[in-house]
């Protein structure tokens, strides 16, 4: 690759990352109340925002991310993408969770907490109704962590002991890609497709192990 044009390409790629974060604030909240009084004005009209949360190193007051989760769920609103500031902030995104969104096991277990101690705010609420009315609920996709490989999978890899090898070997995101792929597909005829793809994938050693 040409040397200038490479570096081209990254300014271009630091500049599109950058007029991403433009299109929403990027606000610190030094505590969880003051991320929920936020929430409370802003939940029905904001868009979204980029909450800047303190590194543990850096010593400065913020709210966490586990704490600013909670409070968002409780206003009907979801984590995103994370993103690098500095030394001292690292971002994430939150917005009002869209229509049909999926949820995942996780969530729905801090929400049946949170609902129990009586934390969940009216908005937070109508989300919730709203998934277990359409089936999304009951649909939620497990964590990464505790996402299983499915019968079918499973069956298949069975048959081809080089796949069976190469799956064993995969680990964190690319290995969760595939099992939340399959858990998202809920036609026979489409689980089946991706299996096929999936395996021969596998086979060729297409699918990088980290």
């Amino acid at each position: 690759m040409n040397p200038a044009r490479g570096a081209g390409q990254g300014k271009a790629l630091h500049c599109m990352k950058a007029k991403a974060k433009q299109e929403l604030p990027v606000v610190p909240f030094a505590s969880e109340k003051a991320w929920e009084k936020w929430l409370e004005k802003n939940h029905v009209d904001a868009p979204g925002v980029w909450v800047k949360l303190a590194k543990f190193e850096s010593g400065i007051p913020s709210v966490t991310y586990a704490q600013a989760l909670e409070v968002a769920l409780c206003y009907g609103w979801i984590d995103g993408q994370k993103g690098a500031f500095d030394s001292e902030y690292w971002l994430q995104r939150f917005t009002p969770r869209k229509p049909r969104s999926k949820w995942s096991k996780i969530n729905c277990g801090k929400v049946e907490v949170l609902v129990a101690s009586g934390r969940m705010k009216p908005a937070g609420l109508r989300e919730v109704e709203s998934a277990r009315a359409d089936g999304r609920w009951e649909a939620a996709y497990a964590g990464q962590r505790t996402m299983e490989v499915p019968e079918d999978l499973k069956l298949a890899l069975e048959k081809s002991p080089k796949a069976k090898a190469a799956f064993a070997a995969l680990k964190g995101a690319n290995r969760y890609a595939i099992l939340f792929r399959l858990h998202d597909s809920k036609k026979p005829e489409t689980r089946m497709r991706w299996v096929e793809k999936y395996v021969a994938m596998l086979e060729a050693g297409e699918l990088s192990r980290g």
